[in-house]
């Protein structure tokens, strides 16, 4: 996971886009510097034009000494043989123009891990699995329903690991949603903050099917007060030892939790629904994403429910969120069906238009094609699924 430091909304934008899918944007070099203390196979960071020369200077020269193995690439609007002869002394790996060559970035970044693997040989230089958060601000937008299949649909039909982790830590219901009764969940870790690691965590599992696995949230509300912010990073961070993509379903609302989670995502995946007080406050939610810089440029939308007999349709949504539309998923009394019988949508029947949508928003998060079943023919219900429980995060 590439880090850029860049404070330009825009510029941040745009060089993401030239940089690896799940590369991380910060504000500052303290943030930026921080981020590499708790990712130790971090290979590159990008600074851009924003930062200053003085200080992209001496974040290199101490990369140089304590870092080896993280290239820097400086960003920056225009350069002369001064400013390349001291970033060469400072030890910066490669100076770029930009809003020049798109590529030239994109070809400093993979420069970066091909000098990675050579210092740090295949084994240090091994892939880490993915973060990908499901979030929305309010609560009874599908949420949990959209994380359980879309970690069914990131198994690829077994040809992936992944982990599927409740982190609505008071109200958290994937396990019921998929019918599973475990005997451990996050709430046996806590306290070993300075021990977790995989092996370890393998014991707190619940299997669902050969490739997907689930650590579920505590039984009890008071539980989550003693599940700290640290002990989540590391439970994140040991887990893509093992999983290839690690789904994270979170409470509705920018708790300690949430908030740890966002900042260890690769991707976020954001449920809205066609009304009002949801787009309002998913609008909200986007905004304090922005100020925050969380994964500026890996941001998907799932328009769950999306029946546009209610009034508003998917250009209007696009419209007010200023940003696309990734996938759809009508309403259907198969998913609420297939929820309560303990088989998601995904698993019960492949080829509903659901599990396509679904499949369409992995492709989306891994950036690879993924196959789509043919569509089978599905009965259409005007009825939303309702919920048995009333959910509401602290703020």
């Amino acid at each position: 996971m590439p880090v850029l430091v860049e404070q330009d909304p825009s510029l941040v934008e745009s060089l993401l886009g030239a940089m690896p899918t799940g590369s991380h944007a910060v504000a500052t070099t303290e943030r930026g510097m921080a981020w590499l203390d708790q990712h130790s196979d971090e290979y590159v960071v990008a600074l851009g034009p924003s930062v200053d020369l003085t200080s992209a200077l001496a974040t290199a020269e101490e990369l140089r000494i304590k870092r080896p193995t993280v290239s820097v690439v400086l960003v920056r609007d225009q350069f002369d043989t001064d400013v390349l002869t001291k970033a060469m002394h400072a030890g910066v790996r490669d100076v770029v123009v930009a809003g020049g060559d798109e590529k030239a970035l994109t070809s400093a970044v993979e420069r970066a891990h091909q000098l990675f693997q050579a210092l740090r040989g295949p084994g240090g230089a091994r892939q880490l699995g993915r973060v990908i958060t499901v979030f929305s601000p309010k609560g009874g937008v599908g949420k949990t329903t959209s994380s359980v299949n879309l970690a069914l649909a990131l198994t690829d039909r077994g040809a992936r690991k992944v982990c599927l982790v409740d982190l609505d830590l008071a109200f958290g219901d994937v396990a019921i949603t998929m019918q599973l009764f475990p005997t451990h969940s996050i709430e046996q870790a806590v306290g070993s903050e300075d021990s977790i690691d995989l092996s370890m965590l393998e014991g707190l599992l619940t299997r669902h099917e050969d490739s997907l696995t689930v650590l579920a949230a505590p039984a009890h509300p008071d539980v989550r007060e003693r599940v700290t912010p640290l002990l989540i990073s590391r439970i994140l961070r040991a887990l893509r030892d093992g999983f290839d993509y690690i789904v994270v379903d979170t409470s509705p609302s920018f708790d300690d939790a949430t908030l740890t989670a966002l900042d260890e995502t690769d991707e976020c995946v954001i449920v809205a629904t066609l009304d009002v007080p949801t787009l309002k406050n998913v609008k909200v939610a986007l905004e304090t994403m922005d100020m925050l810089s969380i994964a500026r440029g890996h941001r998907h939308l799932l328009l769950n429910r999306a029946d546009e007999l209610v009034g508003i349709s998917v250009e209007k949504v696009e419209s007010i969120l200023n940003m696309p539309v990734t996938a759809q998923v009508a309403t259907a009394v198969d998913i609420a069906a297939a929820t309560n019988a303990g088989t998601p949508i995904v698993s019960h029947k492949p080829g509903h238009p659901a599990s396509q949508a679904y499949a369409h928003l992995a492709a989306s998060v891994t950036g690879e094609p993924v196959a789509v079943p043919a569509p089978t023919p599905v009965a259409q219900a005007e009825q939303p699924r309702s919920r048995g429980l009333f959910r509401r995060g602290r703020s």
